[in-house]
């Protein structure tokens, strides 16, 4: 995330904010922020949510994602809001919605994840 220029915004039981202020180095050709840093930002905000709720020492690692992009990812500001849909003991459903946020705070769905998230045992501190 830091290579990304992304921060952790909010963090709760089962759900994670993660924002990006977009700029050249995770643009492409066009001046949108590219589809691969949209989606590292939604696989991680959905990872930690899941983790939220893994036990004490557990890591994860998503198993699968699937995102639609629906809007070019354009604005001040990046939001990706990871939410748990299904917590289990290995595996986890989560849901990432990424926003492009204006200057004037309006929001707008640009893109929709969904991902299965497993628990690592042993290997304490390894997010996505």
């Amino acid at each position: 995330m830091h290579t990304l220029g992304a921060t952790l915004v909010a963090v709760s039981p089962g759900a994670v904010e993660i924002a990006l202020v977009p700029g050249p180095a995770v643009s492409q050709q066009h001046g949108f922020v590219h589809a691969g840093a949209v989606s590292a930002i939604a696989d991680s905000a959905a990872g930690y949510a899941a983790l939220t709720l893994m036990p004490p020492g557990a890591g994860v690692l998503t198993a699968e994602f699937k995102i639609n992009l629906m809007a070019p990812a354009a604005g001040a500001r990046i939001l990706a809001r990871g939410r748990v849909i299904k917590a289990g003991r290995t595996l986890t459903l989560a849901q990432a919605e990424v926003f492009s946020q204006g200057s004037e705070g309006g929001e707008r769905l640009i893109a929709l994840l969904t991902a299965t998230l497993m628990a690592v045992q042993g290997r304490e501190g390894v997010g996505d």
